[in-house]
Parts: C-alpha cells; sequence; structure tokens
C-alpha cells in the first residue's frame, strides 16, 4: 500500500471513529445470491456472485478461490442484498485498476425502481492501480442510507480496465424516528413560543435537543465535506451562536462540517420555525436549515417523506463585497421534486447576509405554506389535492447544516483558497398560534 492511499484510509477511519459504533465483521453468503449477514453489522458481496451485468465481463479464480471480476470497459454489476437493520452504513470496495487509468465507481441502490431514478448512495469512489495484481485498494465511504429488506445494487464503473474483489456494508448507526412529536396549535392571534435552541451554551451543541447526520456518501448530490459527529471544530455554541464550520484538508479530508439533526430527538407538526442565521459566501459552500420528513429512511423515501428549504442559500451568488445575496424557498414532495426540475420554489434578494443576521421563517398550517425574510413573505404553497402533492401533515424534522459542493452549491466550482465558511445561527425557535 503506497503512503497517498494509507493516508486516505487513515483519515476516513478517522473521520467516523470520532463518531460511532464498533461493528463484528463476520459475513457468509446463502445459496440464492443474495447477499446475508450472520450478525448485525456487515453485509458482504463476493464481486463474482453478481446477478446481470452490462457488457462482458470475466471471473477469475484467484489462490484464495476467491471470484475476481475483471472489466475492460465500462459498465455495472448488480446485486442483491439482504439489509436486516436500517441505518447509516459504512461502504467499502475492495478492487483495483489494472491499467495507469484511474476509474470512478459508484453504487446505485434500487436499481429495479419503475420511475427511472438513479439512488447514488456512495457519490464518486475512485479505483487507483496497485501495486501488484494480487492486491486490492479499499475505498470507502460513510454513512450511505438502507433501509431493511432487499435490496438490488449496482456497482457502475467507468471506462477503464478493472479488477474488483469485493463489497462490504457496515452498520454504523440504527435508523430511530423521533420519540417526541410536538403538534403546534393553529387557531388563535398570536404566536407564542413553544420550543427553541438560542445556542447559549458553551462547547458542543446540546444533546438534549440534536443529534448528527453522519459521513461522506454525496448525500444525493456528489457534495463534498464529510459531516463529523461531536467534533468542536465543525459544529459549536460561541457567544450565543451555533457555529457550523466547513473546514478544507482537515484530517486528511478534503473538507469536514456539521449536520444537525433533530430526528431521533424531536419531531414538529405544524407552527411557526424560525432560523436566524448569517451565512457564508464563499464561492461553493451551501447553507441550509430546513424540514425534512421524519418518515425518511434511506434515498427511496424521498420527496415522499416531505422536505421544505426554509433557509437555503449558495455563496456564489452572493456580492463579496457588499455581502448581498439570495435567499432560496423550496417544497419538495412525491409530486413537486429538484429531480423533476419542477419544484415549487422562489427567491429573494437579500441585503448583506453575511455581515448580519436574518430571519428565515415558515409558517407551516394544515393547508398552507408561507415563507419570509425578516416577515416579508416571498413564497406560497397550498397544493394540498393529494398525498404526493401534501405530506406535510406529518411529522418533520429540523436541520441545520453547511455544505460544500454539490448539485446546488458547487455548479461554479469551489474557491481554491478557502480555507474555512462558517454558517452562524442566533437562535431556531417554534412557535405556535394561541
Amino acid at each position: 500500500m503506497n503512503l497517498y492511499t494509507w493516508v486516505k484510509q487513515l483519515a476516513s477511519f478517522i473521520c467516523i471513529c470520532v463518531l460511532l459504533v464498533q461493528c463484528n465483521t463476520k459475513s457468509s453468503k446463502d445459496s440464492s445470491m443474495i447477499a446475508a449477514v450472520t450478525d448485525s453489522c456487515t453485509i458482504s458481496v463476493d464481486a463474482g456472485d453478481f446477478t446481470t451485468s452490462k457488457l462482458d465481463v470475466l471471473i477469475v479464480i484467484d489462490a484464495n478461490k476467491n471470484k475476481i471480476v475483471k472489466a475492460t470497459k465500462g459498465g455495472w454489476l448488480e446485486y442483491k442484498i439482504n439489509v436486516p437493520t436500517a441505518g447509516r452504513y459504512r461502504v467499502q470496495l475492495f478492487a483495483q485498476t489494472t491499467d495507469t487509468l484511474k476509474v470512478n465507481c459508484w453504487i446505485e441502490d434500487y436499481a429495479d425502481n419503475t420511475i427511472d431514478r438513479n439512488y447514488n448512495i456512495t457519490g464518486n469512489m475512485l479505483l487507483e492501480k496497485a501495486k501488484d495484481n494480487t492486491t486490492f485498494l479499499m475505498v470507502q465511504k460513510e454513512g450511505s442510507p438502507l433501509n431493511t429488506g432487499i435490496h438490488t445494487i449496482r456497482l457502475h464503473f467507468d471506462s477503464g480496465a478493472v479488477a474488483i474483489d469485493k463489497i462490504g456494508f457496515t452498520l454504523l448507526k440504527t435508523h430511530k424516528n423521533s420519540p417526541v412529536v410536538l403538534t403546534q396549535k393553529t387557531s388563535g392571534k398570536v404566536w407564542k413560543l413553544a420550543w427553541s435552541d438560542e445556542f447559549n451554551g458553551k462547547g458542543l451543541p446540546d444533546t438534549s435537543k440534536w443529534k448528527y447526520d453522519i459521513g461522506n456518501w454525496g448525500w444525493g448530490n456528489n457534495e463534498l465535506q464529510c459531516y463529523t459527529a461531536g467534533r468542536i471544530e465543525n459544529a459549536r455554541q460561541e457567544d450565543g451562536n451555533l457555529v457550523i464550520e466547513a473546514r478544507k484538508n482537515d484530517i486528511g479530508l478534503p473538507w469536514t462540517s456539521a449536520r444537525l439533526t433533530t430526528r431521533g430527538k424531536t419531531s414538529f407538526i405544524y407552527g411557526k420555525i424560525e432560523f436566524r442565521a448569517k451565512v457564508p459566501i464563499g464561492r461553493g459552500s451551501w447553507a441550509a436549515g430546513w424540514l425534512l420528513g421524519d418518515d425518511y429512511v434511506d434515498e427511496k423515501s424521498w420527496p415522499i417523506s416531505g422536505e421544505v428549504d426554509v433557509l437555503e442559500q449558495v455563496g456564489y451568488e452572493n456580492d463579496s463585497i457588499t455581502g448581498d445575496g439570495k435567499a432560496h424557498a423550496s417544497v419538495h414532495c412525491g409530486a413537486y421534486y429538484f429531480k423533476k426540475n419542477n419544484q415549487r420554489t422562489a427567491i429573494t434578494h437579500v441585503k448583506n447576509m453575511q455581515n448580519e443576521f436574518h430571519s428565515y421563517i415558515i409558517e407551516w398550517l394544515p393547508n398552507d405554506i408561507k415563507m419570509f425574510v425578516d416577515d416579508k413573505e416571498y413564497f406560497n404553497y397550498h397544493d394540498t389535492s393529494t398525498l404526493l402533492t401534501w405530506p406535510f401533515n406529518k411529522p418533520q424534522n429540523i436541520i441545520l447544516n453547511l455544505a460544500m459542493g454539490g448539485g446546488m452549491g458547487g455548479p461554479k466550482g469551489v474557491d481554491e483558497m478557502l480555507a474555512s465558511q462558517k454558517l452562524i445561527f442566533d437562535y431556531v425557535r417554534v412557535y405556535e398560534l394561541q
């Protein structure tokens, strides 16, 4: 193993070690070609046990009687896996290129879906050439979401010669819905505080209110950052604020950051929710305060579970001198979402988003969603006609995060001069009508 590969693997290990749980590594495979487990943590898939493939591939039996798949062109291999526990997984690919080219791979979940969706659960996984033909390098991604049940997955690889040994899935964090659901009153004349975090503490965020989403699997958008947990460099209370900081070349990773969620703690139905925040303006940054349905388990859950983007902002739209920029409000649901390019959305100009706090607000009622910046309404959604257009009578979680790059943050690239970016919250408040 060369030094570069060793450093990458060590960095990924460090990223997850500050987060989570340990798992056993035993695994086995049943006779039905569905990868199975012998414990609650690990699924192992031998590369040669694919059910179908795109383009011709060659299976070679090595000295240890393992089935090695070799291919000289781009394509995919399809497998069946049985996931016993819903949660976030580490995905490890043991493979190498067999020529001088680097080959990009990624794993698709629910490859047998009938709605023409690509559920990318790893983002890009770059294969390199090993020192010899019998060594397999390991590339991995952390935090890929998987629900229970039988999954049809595909390992995609770009053009180039590859040799693939196996794929492993190791449970890092079990999925848990929110045990507490707060339903806010929606009849009355005055908004009264029902829940809040004022961020007046010190050190890490309040763990009675927040949990961490973790990993670097791309988050369905090919984002660059690895979200960490319990790491003060990425999320901290400071001077009465919450600071979420994205850091470049941190612990050996391209970017680290934090994503806080109330999922597993508290979810909400209806009410007025206010995010008071200052956003970064660096090109490549993507700041957000938003709601995601408590029904979300893995990528197939979305967007049927519902999503409302209350505060969404990308750095390349901001003026680096004045700090002026644009706020985006969007609703995603089974009928309307960005992968169909028909999401319901609106944009408004905001002065000095970086240096001044502004309030990004949703008023969420049983038949209507309105959104505001500093009490100025600029978005309204009220299509309650079907379950696909209105999943918003079910619990939603609050999420705060700062991404780098990705589908919305990265169309114009990431400023190479950036070393860090900060998203700062003064408070998050939930109100009900009384």
